[in-house]
């Protein structure tokens, strides 16, 4: 079985976001970039899966710049056995992103589809049903257990009311939650190993995919800062302040 594994390369999450002067965006001159911590959960159990010998291969795929080589090498570290970068200077936007994927799942065929639930520059959380909706595949979102068993995988996955089970057929896409596992640590010897291992670098062209974006940005803003309590000498001043300055009763 082969397990096709997406990843996006993002501002770490210990990084004090800055928005550019402009409003045109987000400042990333200088900071530092790693793989999003959903995709690392979705890598970490593609290779659980191989390891207990469900999958014979795992296939780690990055869209973007040059640089997402390096998060593909964090991937191959990690465990998965290659990598493709599908380069692309232009902005990719969900939708671009499920293409090139639904192009990479005809070309590789694989058997399983993982990939985090969202990214934690932009919180979209569309790529994954874009893509089982292009693809026509069955689809479990925000998994936080996975069972691959007769052709079927059983997913554990958390609602509003409380959790649910649902069991889908294969090939199917599978989008990773926080509870799924921990990932491990990368090694400096599995850091040395991954430099060895095959990536293979295309472009949206070679797939016959138009990553042309379709929703433009207008303004980036931080939020607006909090300002000081206020002290009150009691209830009923509390409650007067609550209604004629705060307006919220």
């Amino acid at each position: 079985m082969k397990i096709l594994v997406a990843m996006k390369r993002v501002v770490d999450y210990n990084v004090k976001v800055r928005v550019k002067s402009d409003g045109s965006g987000v400042d990333i001159a200088n900071v530092k970039m790693s793989m999003n911590p959903f995709d690392e959960i979705a890598v970490e159990e593609a290779v659980r899966l191989r390891e207990a010998g469900i999958a014979t291969e795992v296939v780690a795929v990055s869209c973007g710049v040059t640089q997402c080589q390096e998060t593909l090498r964090t991937a191959m570290a990690i465990g998965a056995d290659r990598g493709i970068l599908v380069e692309s200077a232009d902005e990719l936007q969900p939708l671009a992103v499920a293409k090139i994927l639904k192009a990479l799942v005809d070309k590789e065929q694989p058997q399983l589809v993982i990939l985090g639930k969202q990214a934690i520059d932009d919180d979209s959380n569309q790529t994954g049903q874009m893509l089982a909706a292009l693809t026509g595949l069955p689809q479990a979102t925000f998994a936080s257990k996975v069972v691959v068993a007769d052709g079927k995988a059983t997913v554990a996955r958390e609602v509003d009311g409380g959790s649910e089970t649902l069991s889908l057929k294969l090939p199917a896409v599978i989008t990773t939650d926080l509870r799924l596992n921990e990932p491990r640590y990368v090694t400096l010897p599995n850091i040395m190993k991954a430099k060895k291992k095959p990536l293979e670098t295309l472009k949206p062209a070679d797939l016959g995919v138009d990553v042309a974006p379709r929703l433009k940005t207008l303004k980036v803003a931080e939020p607006p800062k909090r300002s000081a309590g206020v002290m009150v000498p009691d209830v009923k001043t509390l409650v007067e302040k609550l209604k004629t300055e705060a307006k919220v009763l």
